[in-house]
């Protein structure tokens, strides 16, 4: 189908030329509404009703706008069997997690029942399944074994003299660390929520994020490796503990638990098929398999008849208490010691919570409310700290099972939390005999997500690099420095690229289409033409302080008008005129006082009436100057302009500046315009497409200013085009527009900006472009 088959149709429109003073005029600007000064602000914030009460309410508890209207008949049976399946996956995932958490295994079924209740309540996602999740649980880990190390709890026996590590001391020190930090870090997010600072999260881009995790699940599977291998490496912390952590297994090797290997090997190869045939006929099947559940009973059973403990020194997870734990308060003295620590755990939760929430909620049609999410997130996690719980946030793999099951609303939370007490309470103890590799396992298996991530590397690579840059610095960075630091560093990286990228923008020299009033960047568009004496200058982002400087280089240079040079050149020349003007004056007394010798003087003193004609009118040779100088300097408007300057060499200033001084302006300024593009340097316009600015600052508008007054010294015209009423408003304030730079500069579009151009140089046809054998430039037959 050719072009002109494709056209839809055409549009004719014929208006007068609109400034900014007029299309306040034509559009009927409004004026603006005055804010109510602070005291009635505040009145109103307090003044109270039941519409606004309503409100509040249903706004921070959003169980009470979705529980009275539950539809037991539409929704209880899918809830109920949701419910039942992400409570079988709770087991062994929270009892997996905790040993990434390096806290007991028991203490993981705790933080998949206190918070997932907390969430039910005042969460205003419906899929999402709050509790364990691998990267939160691994950051908590980091903090616990860096402030409470096995070398910290080892004392030589005094009967052999060997090394025995007191495990229940410095479990119970890691639990009461955990608590503490997740504490911490809920009060950081409800503070967040409260100050409706849901927006932070926008700092984290979906490339850091994904790369963000893909690098903690990199730390997952290190410390999971000591549980696969059944050995017993040193632990180090800092930059680089990652690699040498990874060194010194390797160095324990030779001492791999024979019995510990072959249980992981057999539990990873049951758990990767089954898991593979549940993708493979999830349509097929109504149910996925708990195969992670399954494998836990069968392993527990295995291990308990088979002794592994005693007679294979395989590890297990050992005594699991019955029932739940009764509140304490956290240890507010380690706050200053894991403030970092917590601030990053809140920020990654709640990055990973509302992106998921908000994909639910866009799948499903309602609305995720980041700052109730934050607050909802953040009540779990300080709830959950006083119940000896650690760090939650939601979990891909858990929220897919709870909407592929049926759920439709936090009723499955609340069945999922139910199985969760059940077995704390009765079966918990159960799972004493259950080997840690089997947990670790678990944990290998349910990462494969994580680690398809590694797929965005060739698709980033095809659709944004700079994106893929981010991703694979955040990917080095957590691995390197660690996860607080490498999530520090890899925020830092991604603002520095949004930065860059601002300050590198694309300059452009727009062209009109023919026959429109399109205007185009004439480097990519072949059909776009420049029009004769008017430069449109265009740049791809908001000029601000960080790139004022680079606009104004690239202006020059792409215009072809170097101000700077100019602007000097126009002032010799102005000090070399008055010097020549002085000598003409001095010579033409000189001339005077010598006709006065011929001619004599009058009794009474005057001049002769004819050599008051001659002084006036100046010698012969004076005319003959005065004459060729304003025919050099080609008056636009009574003004000289200066950016003409391939016409100086016409200027007789004597001998030597003719010869040498306007030789010399003429060849660099045709080496100026050779080297921009190739333009003649006889521009009598410069407009700046701001369209694409969305607020000016203090630097700008000194730009802008500097801009006006430097170019209106060499005669060029400056106009500004495409302004958003926001940008116009902030240059009201700022003071911009006066008597030298009037509302009136200010046109509605750039086509606007053009014909006005035009007009005021006097040119009383528009140019425009037409196809035929080559582009010649045409006028159009119609005055302005």
């Amino acid at each position: 189908m050719g072009v002109e088959e494709q056209r839809a149709g055409k549009f004719y429109v014929e208006r007068d030329v609109l400034d900014e003073l007029c299309l306040d005029q034509v559009a009927r600007r409004r004026t603006p509404s005055t804010t109510p000064p602070l005291k009635d602000r505040v009145k109103d914030s307090l003044r109270c009703s039941m519409p606004k009460l309503k409100r509040s309410v249903l706004s921070t508890l959003p169980v009470l706008s979705w529980l009275p209207r539950y539809s037991v008949r539409d929704n209880g049976l899918g809830d109920l069997i949701s419910g039942i399946s992400v409570g079988i996956m709770h087991l062994p995932q929270g009892m997996a997690y905790a040993l990434l958490a390096s806290v007991p295994p028991v203490f993981g079924l705790y933080t998949s029942f206190y918070p997932v209740l907390v969430y039910c309540i005042l969460g205003t996602s419906r899929h999402i399944s709050i509790g364990t999740f691998a990267v939160i649980s691994i950051m908590i880990g980091s903090v616990t074994e860096r402030l409470a190390p096995d070398s910290d709890f080892t004392f030589l026996n005094g009967t052999n003299g060997t090394g025995v590590l007191d495990v229940t001391a410095r479990d119970a020190y890691r639990v009461q660390i955990a608590a503490s930090t997740t504490v911490l870090s809920g009060l950081f997010q409800v503070l967040l929520g409260m100050v409706r600072f849901g927006f932070v999260v926008t700092y984290l881009s979906e490339p850091l994020v994904r790369g963000y995790t893909t690098g903690a699940a990199t730390h997952v599977v290190i410390s999971q490796l000591k549980y696969i291998f059944g050995i017993h490496p040193a632990r180090f912390s800092g930059p680089l503990s990652q690699v040498y952590i990874l060194i010194d297994i390797c160095r324990h090797l030779p001492e791999t638990n024979i019995g510990t290997l072959v249980v992981s090997l057999v539990a990873l190869v049951v758990l990767i098929v089954v898991k593979e045939l549940n993708s493979c006929y999830e349509k097929k099947l109504p149910l996925p398999i708990p195969i992670e559940l399954i494998v836990i009973v069968a392993a527990t059973l295995i291990s308990y008849y088979g002794n592994l403990n005693s007679q294979y020194d395989v590890a297990v997870v050992g005594e699991i208490p019955r029932g739940l734990k009764s509140p304490s308060l956290p240890d507010v003295s380690l706050w200053g010691t894991v403030v970092g620590d917590a601030f990053a755990v809140a920020i990654v939760g709640y990055a990973i919570n509302i992106s998921l929430g908000k994909t639910f909620g866009l799948k499903h049609g309602y609305k995720v409310d980041s700052n109730q999410e934050l607050v909802a997130l953040g009540l779990s996690n300080t709830v959950g700290g006083f119940f000896q719980c650690y760090s939650v946030t939601s979990s891909m793999s858990r929220s897919l099972i709870q909407e592929s099951t049926g759920g439709r609303t936090q009723v499955a939370g609340v069945v999922s939390s139910v199985i969760v007490l059940i077995t704390v309470l009765q079966l918990g103890s159960l799972f004493g005999e259950l080997p840690k590799a089997v947990l670790s396992c678990i944990v290998f298996v349910n990462l494969k997500g994580m680690f398809k991530q590694y797929l965005d590397i060739p698709a980033l690579w095809k659709s944004n690099t700079v994106d893929l840059l981010v991703w694979l610095v955040t990917l080095v960075c957590t691995i390197l420095l660690n996860l607080d630091l490498g999530l520090a560093a890899s925020i830092a990286f991604s603002l520095l690229t949004v930065i860059f990228r601002t300050q590198l923008p694309r300059y452009s020299i727009l062209g009109q289409v023919p026959g429109t009033e399109l205007y185009l960047d004439t480097d990519t568009y072949e059909e776009a033409k420049e029009i004769p004496g008017i430069t449109i200058f265009r740049s791809s982002t908001t000029v601000y302080y960080t790139n004022a400087e680079l606009y104004l280089d690239a202006l020059q240079k792409k215009s072809g008008v170097d101000v700077g040079k100019l602007l000097t050149r126009k002032k010799k020349r102005d000090a070399k005129q008055k010097r020549k003007d002085k000598k003409e004056e001095k010579k033409a007394k000189k001339e005077a006082k010598k006709q006065n010798g011929v001619n004599g003087h009058l009794p009474n003193g005057t001049v002769h009436p004819e050599d008051k004609v001659d002084v006036e009118k100046g010698s012969p040779d004076l005319k003959e100057n005065r004459t060729d100088i304003a025919l050099t300097d080609r008056p636009t408007n009574g003004q000289v302009n200066w950016a003409y300057e391939q016409q100086w060499t016409g200027l007789d200033l004597g001998s030597e500046t003719g010869s040498h001084g306007d030789d010399a302006i003429t060849q660099t300024s045709s080496t100026v315009g050779e080297e921009t593009r190739g333009r003649s340097s006889d521009t009598h316009t410069i407009i700046l497409d701001l369209s694409t600015a969305s607020f000016v600052d203090t630097v700008t508008v000194i730009m802008l200013n500097n801009i006006f007054r430097d170019y209106r010294e060499i005669d060029i015209d400056i106009y500004l085009a495409g302004c958003q009423v926001c940008v116009v408003e902030q240059l009201s304030r700022a003071s911009f527009f006066s008597e030298s730079i009037p509302k009136s500069r200010l046109f509605t579009t750039v086509h606007d900006a053009v014909l006005h151009s035009l007009q005021v140089q006097g040119a009383s046809d528009v140019p425009i472009y037409e196809c035929g054998l080559g582009f010649s430039l045409l006028l159009l037959c119609s005055t302005l």
